[in-house]
């Protein structure tokens, strides 16, 4: 039987390369299935999710749920969990986050950071979007009063004298006692049932791979970090790589349908019909 090819996307972030290490270079059995690599930014991967471009990619949640009636959510591969939320930092001590006229840079609009943030500053309507990795710097530099970060950027942003206004994070799990959904690994609708459920057997089990052969993509971990400090990896990968990588199970997909349940709540989409999960047969 010939092999299957599918385009899969995600990001070169250490927690993405981490869980796919294993099946884009075929160290477990993918069941025929060959991948064709695209690596992009989360908003890059965001928009080419909005485009149908990609079979399976990750995507921030916020973007899922504008896209549940074209993409499924895989049970596998998720970054979802406590105290790991996107942080609001300045230089400015004082910073008024409640002042509509402050301006915000954020890694994209469509990112759960921006849904985050407008749910705790519905007032802050004034943002700019950068590459998540420029907003430090654009904080630093005085182009914007206040930056939203996300991935290794919580880790340093202190080392450069910049100031935690609010912990998004922490925020969801205040008012909703749940972990927070950041991104998730979906497949299109479009692909038949069978095709869905073999790719979530494959990805469950480069991440059990991954976590079972820590050194195993270390390789593919660094050679895509660029300059992030070794350190700094493996603390963003234990951030983002944990339980609910390897299985959403019950708690995480209440978190997942809480952010929907949210956006449809505050009409940013409409009510939601099809099924959001691939159905579970592993």
């Amino acid at each position: 039987m010939e092999n299957q090819k599918i385009t899969l996307g995600f990001s070169p972030c250490p927690n993405d390369t981490f869980i796919f290490d294993a099946m884009v270079h075929y160290k477990i059995d993918t069941e025929g299935l060959e991948f064709e690599v695209f690596m992009g930014d989360v908003e890059e991967l965001n928009q080419k999710a909005f485009r149908s471009e990609l079979d399976i990619t990750k995507l921030s949640y916020h973007a899922f749920a504008h896209l549940i009636n074209d993409y499924q959510l895989l049970n596998s591969g998720s970054a979802i969990g406590q105290n790991c939320g996107p942080l609001l930092i300045s230089k400015r001590p004082q910073l008024n986050a409640r002042n509509s006229e402050i301006q915000v840079a954020i890694p994209g609009k469509y990112t759960t950071a921006n849904f985050l943030l407008s749910l705790a500053y519905p007032e802050i309507t004034n943002k700019v979007e950068l590459i998540f990795s420029d907003i430090e710097q654009a904080v630093i530099d005085g182009n914007v009063d206040a930056g939203l970060i996300i991935h290794e950027n919580r880790f340093t942003y202190q080392d450069k004298g910049l100031i935690k206004i609010k912990d998004l994070g922490e925020f969801w799990e205040e008012i909703f006692s749940a972990p927070i959904p950041l991104g998730g690994i979906v497949v299109k609708r479009s692909i038949e049932p069978e095709l869905q459920q073999k790719i979530d057997r494959v990805l469950k089990r480069s991440v059990q791979f991954a976590f079972e052969n820590p050194e195993s993509s270390s390789d593919y971990v660094s050679q895509n970090a660029q300059e992030m400090k070794l350190e700094v990896a493996k603390q963003h990968i234990e951030l983002y790589v944990n339980d609910y990588s390897v299985d959403l199970g019950k708690k995480g997909r209440e978190a997942v349908e809480i952010l929907v349940n949210k956006a449809v709540d505050l009409k940013i989409i409409p009510s939601i019909t099809n099924d959001i999960f691939v159905e579970n047969r592993i």
